[in-house]
């Protein structure tokens, strides 16, 4: 059903600009995993403190006041080098399952990071509570299988 989309998506300028390169997919590829990196960063330092590891002269609202400028800009650099990377390969994706679990995790990744742990943390002190390390262990958990799931699509 999705296939003639996904066909004309491949099909688009960019698409065929990016898959006819010889430098812009690993170009695009490299930046997109150091956004991954960022990303993966600034999650962290607030996640583990959320379950009371790691930086714990701060408390979980400071760092993750402090994290989050750096959350969205990681996300930025990834939705900016991600969309051209799909439409480089997008048959392959339609046809991955690593592509479709990365895609279906992805929106309950960033409504859970940005609707809840957020609101978690920005109301956290010095002790994360139970409540507090669930959610970081959730947290943690959904972005795993986001960054996983994405780093698999290249190897399948």
């Amino acid at each position: 059903m999705l296939e003639p989309f996904f066909r004309w998506c491949e099909s688009t300028l960019i698409g065929q600009a990016v898959a006819n390169s010889v430098w812009a997919f690993p170009i695009l590829e490299a930046v997109h995993l150091l956004g991954l990196c960022l990303l993966g960063g600034a999650l962290l330092v607030v996640d583990l403190r959320m379950l009371g590891v790691g930086l714990t002269g701060q408390s979980v609202s400071r760092l993750a006041r402090h994290a989050r400028p750096w959350l969205v800009a990681a996300l930025v650099v990834m939705v900016a080098t991600g969309i051209p990377l799909f439409l480089s390969e997008s048959i392959k994706a339609y046809y991955n399952t690593s592509f479709w679990v990365k895609m279906a995790t992805l929106p309950v990744a960033l409504g859970f990071t940005f609707g809840v742990r957020e609101r978690v943390a920005r109301n956290e002190g010095m002790e994360p509570g139970p409540r507090c390390k669930v959610i970081g262990a959730v947290s943690l958990a959904l972005w795993f299988t986001v960054a996983a799931a994405g780093r698999w699509i290249g190897f399948s």
